[in-house]
């Protein structure tokens, strides 16, 4: 009886087997048809996208002279700049010269009351006096000891002791009158004068304050004088125009609250170094100001005006891919297909950049090419617009 209970339990396990595995078949078999048909739209897709032509638009590079006029930002410079300290100590007895002041060279700009140093001058000079006296006194001793000696009155021990009794005076003569020297030109300190012509720009003083003679200390610095009937612009060139800079160089200058208006100037000396931080070449250019119509410290946009030379290549600066290979363009060869070109780019002219070697005239450059350009790509040339045309023309 148990057996054939076994028996007949059996068939029922394996069909439950198959009831099982069949559908788990089918899954996969589905799962693996699913996956390859996706992998052949992908292909496909692929393809398609492969030989679907990249809409682009296209530029000329223009020709564009080289020299011309370079335009640098700068800073106006006095021509002298000077702050003028008290070479002595004392009080501001009065000042003569306020901001705004022209003053010529040698101009009295203010008076410092020194009573120590006059009366040590008083001093000095009257042990002056005195030292001349002796002198006076040592030379008719000696001149007197010098005609004993001849009939031999004197010892001759006295005769020297007068002799070295003359030369100490000499000796003391020259140092009291140095001494004086010194504290009449120190006591001349006590006039503060321009040393050129020139406006004043700071009165840093009233009448009053304690001077404190020399540079140091808290407001020791009584004026500050500017020589502007010449300004000077110190502009770092880069350093591709730096063997096109020479001494003699027209250049002038525009200023942002007179736009209308160019001050006429010349190149006047260079470093004759390239700034290895910067890259370029220190160079100072005078301006005449008779007028006084430039002041220092404006802002300032500099022309230099250089030689021509022969014509360059110009791109729009949208158009060069700076990527790990270097500059690029892409051009759209006889094929209407993409070629990245390397080039060497010049000068970065705002809206344009120079390029110097890698493109000719005739070469068709994408106006603004994607990052996902590569070699061989279709193309399909878009018609431009009549502001793309003006603006990329030839």
């Amino acid at each position: 009886m148990q057996r054939n209970q076994a028996t007949s339990a059996q068939p029922r396990r394996n069909a439950v087997k198959w009831f099982l595995v069949i559908p788990i078949v089918l899954l996969l078999c589905g799962g693996a048809i699913f996956w390859l048909r996706s992998r052949e739209s992908s292909a496909l897709a692929a393809t398609t996208a492969a030989n679907i032509a990249e809409p682009v638009s296209v530029t000329y590079p223009r020709q564009r002279a080289a020299g011309g006029d370079i335009s640098l930002p700068s800073t106006l410079q006095a021509y002298a700049d000077s702050p003028i300290y008290a070479r002595t100590n004392g009080y501001l007895a009065h000042w003569y010269a306020d901001i705004g002041t022209h003053v010529k060279k040698g101009q009295l700009l203010a008076v410092i009351q020194s009573p120590e140093v006059d009366q040590e001058l008083n001093q000095a000079r009257g042990m002056l006096n005195q030292t001349q006296a002796a002198l006076t006194l040592a030379q008719i001793t000696a001149k007197r000891y010098l005609d004993l000696i001849q009939t031999n009155a004197v010892a001759q021990q006295e005769v020297d002791t007068s002799n070295q009794n003359l030369s100490a005076q000499q000796a003391n003569l020259q140092a009291t009158s140095a001494n004086v020297k010194r504290l009449e030109e120190l006591q001349s300190f006590e006039k503060v004068i321009a040393p050129f012509d020139g406006v004043i720009t700071q009165r840093l003083v009233n009448e009053g304050d304690l001077i404190n003679a020399g540079n140091g200390g808290n407001g020791a610095q009584l004026f500050h004088l500017s020589k502007i009937d010449t300004m000077r612009v110190f502009i770092p060139v880069p350093e591709m125009y730096g063997s096109e800079i020479v001494p003699g160089l027209k250049a002038d200058l525009t200023l942002t609250e007179l736009p209308q208006v160019r001050f006429v100037g010349a190149v006047v000396r260079t470093s004759n170094s390239i700034d290895t931080s910067s890259h370029t070449l220190l160079t100072e250019i005078d301006v005449p100001n008779p007028t006084g119509k430039i002041l220092p410290g404006a802002y300032a946009n500099v022309h230099i005006h250089l030689a021509q030379q022969a014509e360059q290549l110009v791109v729009p600066t949208g158009a060069v891919l700076f990527q790990a290979a270097g500059p690029q363009v892409v051009v759209v060869n006889a094929k209407n297909e993409l070629e990245l070109h390397n080039v060497s780019v010049g000068s970065d002219l705002g809206n344009l950049i120079q390029i110097t070697a890698g493109l000719s005239p005739s070469d068709r450059v994408v106006a603004s090419p994607p990052d996902y350009m590569v070699n061989g790509m279709p193309a399909s040339i878009q018609p431009q617009t009549n502001s793309s045309t003006t603006g990329n023309s030839k």
